[in-house]
């Protein structure tokens, strides 16, 4: 069975159509990519299986589970997390507390013991601080735990914001364009991370990106997009001698 499928999703922002009739079988481990022009319905298609927006048709369905009409807190809760195109960190406090803050998903407290710091309260909060800490360690990013996020450099908030969704412990992570605003050297990192932790928190993982080095580098199966239609879906190989996605989108950047 497919840890994430998708049929005949469509989503309308009034009366235009965002996502037209989308379909994906996602199977545990994968690593893919969704490519297309600005406006494709990209970001669309992951707001819809993260519940930020209610599809007007079709289905999702993520291990059994059919996601229509889930809360995004219950995505999270159920094993999806994500990061954005544009970096959402909670940008005023430290870079511990962001991911401390992913981590409250996974405490075992209820309400009344944090209110009155009771039961398992105190044991939970050295775990999330423990486990917290561990995650930025793997990131690299421990020697600035006490930082204020907004002052990171741009290529630590991005691994910072992959740590805070790795913290939630999914099983399916979305990226949305990790590697916008990054230098080739800082790319050529993210793709040897990438990489290292679809094996090391065996995690399966769906990206959106404009940098084909990126695409073409790392992903086993593409699924390109234009105008909310899906135009072409293969291999790095396939999609890159399609007539269809070089004339929409890819046109000579695949040749360098």
């Amino acid at each position: 069975m497919s840890l994430l499928s998708i049929s005949k999703l469509t989503h309308f922002f009034g009366g235009l159509r965002a996502v037209g009739d989308f379909n994906l079988e996602l199977q545990a481990g994968e690593l893919i990519a969704i490519i297309g022009p600005n406006g494709a319905g990209k970001t669309t298609v992951f707001n819809l299986v993260t519940g930020v927006y209610r599809a007007s048709e079709g289905r999702i369905i993520f291990r059994g589970q059919d996601l229509i009409g889930k809360q995004t807190h219950e995505t999270v809760s159920n094993g999806i997390a994500r990061t954005f195109q544009n970096i959402r960190l909670f940008k005023e406090l430290t870079v511990l507390d962001n991911v401390r803050i992913a981590r409250f998903a996974r405490t075992g407290y209820s309400p009344i013991e944090a209110l009155f710091h009771l039961g398992r309260f105190s044991s939970e909060e050295e775990r999330t601080r423990r486990e917290s800490l561990e995650y930025l360690q793997i990131f690299d990013l421990a020697d600035v735990a006490e930082t204020t996020s907004k002052n990171l450099p741009y290529g630590q908030q991005r691994r910072l914001e992959i740590a805070r969704a790795l913290a939630t412990k999914p099983t399916l992570l979305l990226l949305d364009e990790p590697a916008a605003g990054m230098n080739p050297a800082e790319v050529e990192r993210l793709m040897e991370l990438i990489l290292w932790v679809r094996k090391e928190f065996q995690v399966t993982i769906m990206l959106i990106e404009h940098q084909m080095r990126v695409v073409m580098g790392i992903t086993e199966r593409i699924k390109v997009l234009n105008f909310g239609e899906t135009i072409a879906e293969g291999t790095p190989k396939e999609i890159q001698n399609n007539p269809r996605v070089i004339e929409a989108y890819l046109g000579e950047e695949v040749e360098a």
